[in-house]
Protein backbone atom coordinates (compact mmCIF):
# COMPACT_ATOMS: atom_id res chain seq x y z
CA UNK A 1 0.00 0.00 0.00
CA UNK A 2 0.93 3.63 -0.79
CA UNK A 3 0.29 7.18 -0.08
CA UNK A 4 1.64 9.86 -2.14
CA UNK A 5 1.47 13.55 -2.81
CA UNK A 6 1.22 14.16 -6.44
CA UNK A 7 0.60 18.06 -5.93
CA UNK A 8 0.91 20.13 -3.20
CA UNK A 9 -1.83 19.71 0.17
CA UNK A 10 -2.90 17.50 1.59
CA UNK A 11 -5.97 16.97 -0.50
CA UNK A 12 -4.27 16.09 -3.64
CA UNK A 13 -3.02 12.86 -2.19
CA UNK A 14 -4.02 9.10 -3.54
CA UNK A 15 -3.29 5.65 -2.58
CA UNK A 16 -2.25 2.78 -5.02
CA UNK A 17 -1.50 -0.71 -3.85
CA UNK A 18 0.10 -3.98 -5.52
CA UNK A 19 -0.97 -7.29 -4.37
CA UNK A 20 -0.68 -11.19 -4.84
CA UNK A 21 -3.15 -14.03 -4.78
CA UNK A 22 -1.41 -16.59 -2.23
CA UNK A 23 -0.54 -19.48 -3.04
CA UNK A 24 0.27 -17.86 -6.32
CA UNK A 25 3.96 -16.28 -6.50
CA UNK A 26 4.28 -13.03 -8.23
CA UNK A 27 5.62 -14.02 -11.45
CA UNK A 28 2.13 -15.97 -11.79
CA UNK A 29 -0.09 -13.05 -11.09
CA UNK A 30 0.44 -9.42 -9.89
CA UNK A 31 -2.33 -6.58 -9.54
CA UNK A 32 -1.80 -3.20 -9.37
CA UNK A 33 -4.74 -0.97 -8.34
CA UNK A 34 -4.30 2.94 -8.83
CA UNK A 35 -6.19 6.19 -8.38
CA UNK A 36 -7.33 7.78 -10.71
CA UNK A 37 -8.61 11.11 -9.01
CA UNK A 38 -8.21 12.98 -5.33
CA UNK A 39 -11.68 11.48 -3.96
CA UNK A 40 -14.19 10.65 -5.74
CA UNK A 41 -17.32 12.36 -6.50
CA UNK A 42 -19.98 9.40 -6.85
CA UNK A 43 -19.87 9.35 -2.41
CA UNK A 44 -21.05 5.42 -2.12
CA UNK A 45 -21.73 5.02 0.85
CA UNK A 46 -19.56 2.22 1.31
CA UNK A 47 -16.24 3.49 0.55
CA UNK A 48 -13.85 5.90 2.32
CA UNK A 49 -12.64 7.65 -1.16
CA UNK A 50 -15.29 9.97 -1.61
CA UNK A 51 -14.32 12.23 0.59
CA UNK A 52 -13.66 15.85 -0.54
CA UNK A 53 -13.42 15.66 -4.45
CA UNK A 54 -10.45 18.13 -5.81
CA UNK A 55 -10.59 16.95 -9.21
CA UNK A 56 -9.08 14.18 -11.87
CA UNK A 57 -5.27 12.96 -11.82
CA UNK A 58 -3.81 13.88 -15.20
CA UNK A 59 -2.60 10.35 -17.20
CA UNK A 60 0.70 10.96 -15.96
CA UNK A 61 -0.27 11.24 -12.56
CA UNK A 62 -1.57 7.91 -12.93
CA UNK A 63 1.51 6.72 -14.85
CA UNK A 64 3.42 7.81 -12.12
CA UNK A 65 1.90 5.70 -9.23
CA UNK A 66 2.38 2.53 -11.76
CA UNK A 67 6.28 3.19 -12.70
CA UNK A 68 6.71 3.46 -8.66
CA UNK A 69 5.45 0.02 -7.59
CA UNK A 70 7.33 -1.23 -11.51
CA UNK A 71 10.88 0.18 -10.65
CA UNK A 72 10.77 -1.80 -7.08
CA UNK A 73 10.09 -4.96 -8.21
CA UNK A 74 11.67 -4.80 -11.85
CA UNK A 75 13.57 -1.60 -12.97
CA UNK A 76 14.57 -2.34 -16.53
CA UNK A 77 10.95 -2.22 -16.74
CA UNK A 78 10.81 -5.55 -18.11
CA UNK A 79 7.50 -7.43 -16.50
CA UNK A 80 7.74 -11.57 -16.60
CA UNK A 81 4.60 -12.03 -15.16
CA UNK A 82 2.41 -14.57 -16.16
CA UNK A 83 -0.32 -12.35 -15.55
CA UNK A 84 -0.06 -8.55 -14.93
CA UNK A 85 -3.18 -6.45 -14.13
CA UNK A 86 -3.37 -2.62 -14.09
CA UNK A 87 -6.71 -1.66 -12.80
CA UNK A 88 -8.11 1.39 -12.02
CA UNK A 89 -10.05 1.03 -9.02
CA UNK A 90 -8.81 2.72 -6.43
CA UNK A 91 -9.64 6.39 -5.83
CA UNK A 92 -12.03 8.36 -8.12
CA UNK A 93 -14.55 7.16 -11.32
CA UNK A 94 -12.53 5.98 -14.45
CA UNK A 95 -15.53 7.01 -16.13
CA UNK A 96 -15.44 10.67 -14.86
CA UNK A 97 -12.09 10.72 -16.41
CA UNK A 98 -10.28 11.08 -19.70
CA UNK A 99 -6.99 10.84 -18.57
CA UNK A 100 -7.62 7.08 -17.50
CA UNK A 101 -8.04 6.09 -21.89
CA UNK A 102 -4.92 8.68 -22.55
CA UNK A 103 -3.19 6.46 -20.03
CA UNK A 104 -4.59 3.08 -20.98
CA UNK A 105 -3.35 3.92 -24.24
CA UNK A 106 0.34 5.06 -23.62
CA UNK A 107 0.54 1.57 -20.92
CA UNK A 108 1.24 -1.18 -23.26
CA UNK A 109 4.14 0.44 -24.91
CA UNK A 110 5.38 1.69 -21.45
CA UNK A 111 7.09 -1.93 -19.88
CA UNK A 112 7.99 -5.52 -21.89
CA UNK A 113 5.21 -6.93 -20.30
CA UNK A 114 3.36 -9.95 -22.49
CA UNK A 115 0.99 -10.69 -19.74
CA UNK A 116 -0.45 -7.32 -18.88
CA UNK A 117 -4.22 -7.29 -19.03
CA UNK A 118 -5.63 -3.45 -18.20
CA UNK A 119 -8.91 -3.72 -15.76
CA UNK A 120 -11.47 -0.37 -15.19
CA UNK A 121 -14.33 -1.13 -12.38
CA UNK A 122 -16.70 1.65 -13.06
CA UNK A 123 -20.29 2.54 -11.69
CA UNK A 124 -21.47 3.34 -14.57
CA UNK A 125 -22.18 7.18 -14.18
CA UNK A 126 -24.45 8.78 -16.28
CA UNK A 127 -23.53 11.13 -18.94
CA UNK A 128 -20.22 9.29 -19.34
CA UNK A 129 -21.37 7.71 -22.97
CA UNK A 130 -18.31 9.49 -24.38
CA UNK A 131 -15.77 7.73 -22.28
CA UNK A 132 -17.30 4.21 -23.21
CA UNK A 133 -17.76 4.63 -26.51
CA UNK A 134 -13.54 5.22 -26.86
CA UNK A 135 -12.91 2.61 -24.07
CA UNK A 136 -14.91 0.41 -27.20
CA UNK A 137 -12.12 1.40 -29.82
CA UNK A 138 -9.63 1.47 -27.33
CA UNK A 139 -10.04 -2.02 -26.45
CA UNK A 140 -10.07 -3.17 -30.05
CA UNK A 141 -7.08 -1.29 -31.20
CA UNK A 142 -5.28 -2.01 -27.99
CA UNK A 143 -6.49 -4.81 -25.81
CA UNK A 144 -7.93 -7.01 -27.82
CA UNK A 145 -7.67 -11.04 -27.27
CA UNK A 146 -9.11 -10.81 -23.64
CA UNK A 147 -6.48 -8.41 -22.44
CA UNK A 148 -9.21 -6.43 -20.89
CA UNK A 149 -11.67 -6.72 -18.26
CA UNK A 150 -14.45 -4.50 -17.68
CA UNK A 151 -16.30 -4.70 -14.15
CA UNK A 152 -19.86 -2.80 -13.15
CA UNK A 153 -20.36 -2.42 -9.58
CA UNK A 154 -24.24 -3.91 -9.45
CA UNK A 155 -24.33 -4.88 -5.53
CA UNK A 156 -27.95 -4.94 -5.52
CA UNK A 157 -30.54 -5.59 -7.83
CA UNK A 158 -33.03 -3.72 -5.85
CA UNK A 159 -32.81 -0.03 -8.21
CA UNK A 160 -33.77 2.50 -5.37
CA UNK A 161 -31.36 0.45 -3.05
CA UNK A 162 -28.89 0.84 -6.08
CA UNK A 163 -29.21 4.67 -5.94
CA UNK A 164 -29.26 4.87 -2.07
CA UNK A 165 -25.99 2.89 -1.91
CA UNK A 166 -24.20 4.90 -5.26
CA UNK A 167 -26.03 8.02 -5.17
CA UNK A 168 -24.27 9.46 -7.74
CA UNK A 169 -26.50 9.43 -11.16
CA UNK A 170 -25.59 6.26 -13.39
CA UNK A 171 -26.49 3.49 -16.15
CA UNK A 172 -29.54 1.42 -15.03
CA UNK A 173 -29.80 -2.02 -15.96
CA UNK A 174 -30.85 -2.14 -19.55
CA UNK A 175 -28.28 0.83 -20.40
CA UNK A 176 -25.49 -1.53 -19.03
CA UNK A 177 -27.18 -4.54 -20.84
CA UNK A 178 -27.18 -2.73 -24.48
CA UNK A 179 -23.58 -1.40 -23.75
CA UNK A 180 -22.43 -5.18 -22.91
CA UNK A 181 -23.93 -6.01 -26.70
CA UNK A 182 -22.02 -3.21 -28.36
CA UNK A 183 -18.87 -3.69 -26.32
CA UNK A 184 -17.78 -7.44 -26.22
CA UNK A 185 -16.01 -9.53 -29.26
CA UNK A 186 -15.44 -12.56 -29.91
CA UNK A 187 -11.87 -13.93 -28.04
CA UNK A 188 -13.35 -11.06 -25.20
CA UNK A 189 -13.43 -11.06 -21.36
CA UNK A 190 -16.77 -11.09 -20.60
CA UNK A 191 -18.24 -8.01 -18.97
CA UNK A 192 -17.87 -8.70 -14.47
CA UNK A 193 -21.10 -7.77 -12.88
CA UNK A 194 -20.12 -7.17 -9.35
CA UNK A 195 -21.78 -7.54 -6.18
CA UNK A 196 -20.47 -6.42 -2.64
CA UNK A 197 -22.55 -8.46 -0.88
CA UNK A 198 -24.78 -6.17 1.97
CA UNK A 199 -27.06 -7.29 4.44
CA UNK A 200 -30.28 -6.80 3.93
CA UNK A 201 -30.02 -5.76 0.23
CA UNK A 202 -31.33 -8.18 -2.35
CA UNK A 203 -29.59 -9.88 -4.93
CA UNK A 204 -32.08 -11.71 -7.26
CA UNK A 205 -30.62 -13.59 -10.06
CA UNK A 206 -33.77 -13.73 -11.76
CA UNK A 207 -33.28 -9.67 -12.13
CA UNK A 208 -30.43 -10.27 -13.63
CA UNK A 209 -31.42 -12.75 -15.82
CA UNK A 210 -34.14 -10.59 -17.17
CA UNK A 211 -31.49 -7.60 -18.13
CA UNK A 212 -27.99 -9.52 -18.87
CA UNK A 213 -27.02 -12.26 -21.19
CA UNK A 214 -24.80 -14.91 -19.87
CA UNK A 215 -22.23 -15.10 -23.28
CA UNK A 216 -21.42 -11.23 -22.21
CA UNK A 217 -21.57 -10.98 -18.23
CA UNK A 218 -20.06 -12.83 -15.84
CA UNK A 219 -20.84 -12.70 -12.14
CA UNK A 220 -19.00 -11.71 -8.99
CA UNK A 221 -19.67 -11.97 -5.55
CA UNK A 222 -17.15 -10.09 -2.83
CA UNK A 223 -17.85 -9.53 0.86
CA UNK A 224 -18.61 -5.75 2.08
CA UNK A 225 -15.38 -4.50 3.13
CA UNK A 226 -15.74 -2.90 6.22
CA UNK A 227 -14.85 0.78 5.83
CA UNK A 228 -15.64 3.66 8.37
CA UNK A 229 -18.52 5.79 5.87
CA UNK A 230 -19.94 1.84 5.79
CA UNK A 231 -19.87 1.26 9.33
CA UNK A 232 -21.69 4.69 9.82
CA UNK A 233 -24.04 3.51 7.38
CA UNK A 234 -24.52 0.81 9.35
CA UNK A 235 -23.57 -1.37 6.64
CA UNK A 236 -22.49 -5.15 7.12
CA UNK A 237 -21.29 -7.82 4.58
CA UNK A 238 -23.60 -10.51 3.81
CA UNK A 239 -21.51 -12.95 2.68
CA UNK A 240 -18.41 -13.73 6.03
CA UNK A 241 -15.24 -14.17 4.00
CA UNK A 242 -14.55 -17.24 6.50
CA UNK A 243 -17.51 -18.90 5.31
CA UNK A 244 -17.76 -18.56 1.68
CA UNK A 245 -20.15 -21.49 1.34
CA UNK A 246 -22.65 -19.53 2.56
CA UNK A 247 -23.16 -18.22 -0.94
CA UNK A 248 -23.31 -21.42 -2.47
CA UNK A 249 -27.02 -21.30 -2.94
CA UNK A 250 -27.03 -17.60 -5.00
CA UNK A 251 -24.07 -19.18 -6.78
CA UNK A 252 -26.20 -21.89 -7.68
CA UNK A 253 -29.33 -20.04 -8.62
CA UNK A 254 -26.97 -17.81 -10.76
CA UNK A 255 -25.67 -20.46 -12.39
CA UNK A 256 -28.97 -22.09 -13.40
CA UNK A 257 -29.67 -19.51 -15.47
CA UNK A 258 -26.32 -19.91 -17.41
CA UNK A 259 -24.13 -17.23 -15.34
CA UNK A 260 -20.45 -18.13 -14.62
CA UNK A 261 -19.89 -17.31 -11.32
CA UNK A 262 -16.74 -15.64 -9.52
CA UNK A 263 -16.32 -15.68 -5.25
CA UNK A 264 -13.58 -13.38 -4.81
CA UNK A 265 -12.23 -13.02 -1.20
CA UNK A 266 -9.87 -10.70 -0.12
CA UNK A 267 -6.87 -10.96 2.42
CA UNK A 268 -8.00 -10.82 6.09
CA UNK A 269 -4.86 -8.89 6.48
CA UNK A 270 -6.91 -5.50 4.44
CA UNK A 271 -9.60 -5.36 7.08
CA UNK A 272 -6.99 -5.74 9.74
CA UNK A 273 -5.16 -3.21 8.86
CA UNK A 274 -7.79 -1.00 7.53
CA UNK A 275 -6.31 -0.92 3.92
CA UNK A 276 -9.72 -0.59 1.89
CA UNK A 277 -10.56 2.31 -0.34
CA UNK A 278 -9.73 5.37 0.78
CA UNK A 279 -8.67 4.70 4.01
CA UNK A 280 -5.02 5.40 4.15
CA UNK A 281 -5.72 8.80 2.85
CA UNK A 282 -8.49 9.68 5.11
CA UNK A 283 -6.98 8.27 8.32
CA UNK A 284 -4.59 10.75 7.48
CA UNK A 285 -6.67 13.49 6.76
CA UNK A 286 -8.22 12.40 9.87
CA UNK A 287 -4.94 13.05 12.24
CA UNK A 288 -3.42 16.08 10.50
CA UNK A 289 -6.91 17.65 11.47
CA UNK A 290 -6.42 16.08 15.29
CA UNK A 291 -2.79 17.54 15.23
CA UNK A 292 -3.91 21.32 13.86
CA UNK A 293 -6.53 21.12 16.69
CA UNK A 294 -4.41 19.97 19.45
CA UNK A 295 -1.72 22.98 17.93
CA UNK A 296 -4.70 25.44 18.28
CA UNK A 297 -5.80 24.15 21.57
Amino acid sequence: MYVASLRDGEDHRVEFVESLQPPMPRLKKWVLIISCSFGCPMKCIMCDAGGRYVGNLNEQEMLAQIDHMVSRRFPDRKIPVEKFKVQFARMGEPALNRGVLRALAILPGRYEAPGLMACISTTAPAHSDGFFRELIDLKDDVYSGGRFQLQFSVHTTDEKRRDWLIPGKKWDFDSISKFGREFVREGDRRIALNFAMVQDLPIDPDVIGQYFDPKLFVIKLTPLNPTSNGIRHGLATALDPENPKAASELERAFAKLGFEVILSIGEFEENAIGSNCGQYVSRQKAAAQESDQGALS
